[in-house]
């Protein structure tokens, strides 16, 4: 039913189907890890600089950003230090993350059409690290 060359485009067809898939999805994977860079940047400086009133004297750091494929939703760990009450805290902040998002949208205008929602967790990777080096020397 086929012949030779048929069967030989088939497969030449194939190979660059999973190649373009290959490169296409790298392509987006590398736009996600840029975009998620700009907005750990950013939202570190506002939280920074910008909002001190709802940070207070405690020092909060942006650690990650997982952003959406379709880029509509951003996950934001915070670490938070010297506080006394960490829930209070990442309460506070994701009260106020409208004014995050619109102080985040000023500043990602000529690189972002759309500013992605933001929802807001603690990290708690490092308090993680603590215990088991803890864990170690015992």
């Amino acid at each position: 039913m086929y012949n030779y060359s048929t069967k030989k485009s088939f497969q030449l067809i194939n190979v660059l189907i999973i190649f373009f898939n290959q490169y296409f999805c790298s392509m987006e994977n590398m736009r996600l890890d840029r975009v998620s860079k700009l907005l750990q940047k950013d939202l570190g400086e506002i939280l920074q600089y910008d909002l001190k009133h709802v940070t207070k004297k405690s020092m909060v750091t942006v650690t990650k950003v997982q952003v959406s494929p379709d880029l509509s939703l951003a996950k934001v760990y915070l670490s938070l230090f010297a506080t006394s009450d960490k829930k209070t805290l990442l309460k506070d902040i994701k009260r106020h993350s409208k004014e995050i998002r619109g102080k985040l949208g000023f500043r990602i205008k000529n690189q972002m059409r759309v500013v992605p929602d933001l929802q807001f967790y603690e990290d708690d990777s490092l308090d993680y690290i603590e215990n088991i080096d803890q864990l170690l020397k015992d």
